[in-house]
């Protein structure tokens, strides 16, 4: 098999060179019908959506398999069956967990066609020297596995995953119902515990993600502090869910969405004014006519960075058929496509041709657009002449207070989240 892939790979270089990209990625398919590898991909909708895996195979004349699930059931998922999936795509909170259960193997940045290309966010944490890092696992911190087989910044070769998709994550608001505030300024994460705006409000059902929105929105707010808000101790966990169990008892939350699209349905119904939200849900919304704002809070983004790792299991020509995915999504198009939901590759000079002149500038540089921007569902989620908030990529993620983080203290939080919700 692996002869066989040489082969293919050397056939499939020479078609490239001889009737250009576009001619042999509409070929692969056929050329390759009788022998394509299956590929199978676990992960979340963020990144499994169906244009996705349509272009990728036609690109790459594989065979593949999307299976989403909700966070949990993820991580519990990959860590017990390895054999069930080749490639798993998340964020950095489940590295830690993936990988202490010897679930996933190194990737060699050797096979990695663009790895020289991967920006700083990836590879120390910043954007800019002058950036701050962020509380919690920046992805330099846990990408790079180190000769003793622990998880660390220095560089060896080996890492635990592809650093590819990330963005930095806030609350949206419905701005018919909540007035506009100023990014940086008034826009605060307090404002979901706000009782202005009681009974309209939704958190994230996700125990590592919307924690923190909660712990922040505390914080901000002057109802507690906390010592390092990425590492809670279990009297801080306390603390926060005795806060958060009044508000719930106040029924003060509209909601706990497990999905974007859920987040989407929760604004476009206006069972919610405000919610935690990721920005292809900001995105959906306002291309249905909802006008929702992503806050740029004053207090600082929840930071999050997507994972893609590899199954212990996977072996052979299904290992060949990962690298070249994975390669595949640096290309260019994917990162092009997914800048259209707002969210950044960790080589974006890569997609910049394959992005229109105002799609840079509005996604990247945080100028106007002079034009109507479609998001990847075709209709139009941006304005002409409107700004992105927060600004252009390098001022958002100068602004990072914390970064998705599974606390030493998460089976006790876990236990209290679920708790919360059942209250």
């Amino acid at each position: 098999m692996d002869s066989f892939n040489s082969t293919r790979r050397r056939f499939l270089t020479q078609s490239l060179t001889l009737a250009g990209v576009g001619l042999a990625a509409a070929k692969a398919p056929y050329v390759f019908a009788k022998t394509k590898t299956t590929l199978r991909v676990l992960g979340t909708h963020v990144t499994l959506q169906e244009e996705i895996r349509q272009k990728a195979m036609a690109d790459l004349g594989i065979h593949l398999e999307f299976e989403t699930k909700g966070e949990a059931e993820l991580v519990q998922k990959a860590t017990t069956y390895p054999h069930q999936f080749d490639l798993f795509e998340q964020w950095t909170d489940s590295i830690r967990t993936l990988w202490q259960a010897n679930a996933i193997q190194p990737i060699k940045t050797d096979r990695l066609t663009y790895w020289k290309e991967i920006n700083d966010i990836s590879k120390k944490g910043r954007i800019t020297p002058e950036a701050p890092i962020g509380a919690g696992d920046a992805p330099y911190k846990i990408l790079n596995v180190q000769a003793d087989g622990s998880l660390g910044s220095e560089f060896t070769g080996n890492i635990s995953f592809l650093p590819y998709v990330h963005n930095v994550d806030s609350f949206g608001y419905n701005t018919d119902v909540i007035p506009k505030g100023v990014p940086y300024q008034t826009e605060s994460w307090g404002w979901l515990l706000d009782p202005k705006w009681h009974g309209k409000v939704a958190v994230v059902n996700a125990p590592t993600i919307g924690i923190f929105d909660l712990a922040l929105a505390a914080e901000a707010n002057g109802l507690m502090k906390f010592a390092d808000i990425s590492n809670m101790t279990i009297a801080e966990i306390d603390q926060l869910f005795a806060i958060l169990m009044k508000f719930k008892k106040q029924k003060h939350f509209a909601g706990f969405w497990n999905s974007v699209p859920q987040s989407v349905d929760f604004m476009t119904s206006k069972r919610v004014a405000i919610q935690s939200m990721f920005s292809p849900g900001v995105s959906s919304a306002n291309g249905l006519g909802v006008p929702v704002t992503y806050a740029a809070p004053k207090e600082g983004y929840r930071a999050w960075h997507g994972v893609m790792c590899m199954s212990r299991e996977c072996q052979g020509a299904v290992k060949d058929a990962a690298y070249d995915y994975m390669n595949w999504w640096l290309s260019g198009w994917a990162g092009a496509f997914i800048a259209r939901q707002g969210y950044y590759i960790s080589n974006p000079e890569r997609s910049r041709p394959l992005l229109s002149a105002n799609e840079w500038d509005y996604w990247y540089d945080g100028k106007p657009t002079q034009i109507a921007l479609k998001g990847t569902d075709g209709r139009i989620s941006v304005p002409a002449g409107d700004i992105r908030t927060g600004g252009s990529y390098v001022n958002r993620f100068s602004h990072v207070r914390v970064w998705n983080s599974v606390m030493e203290n998460y089976e006790y939080s876990l236990d209290r989240w679920y708790e919360f919700l059942l209250a």
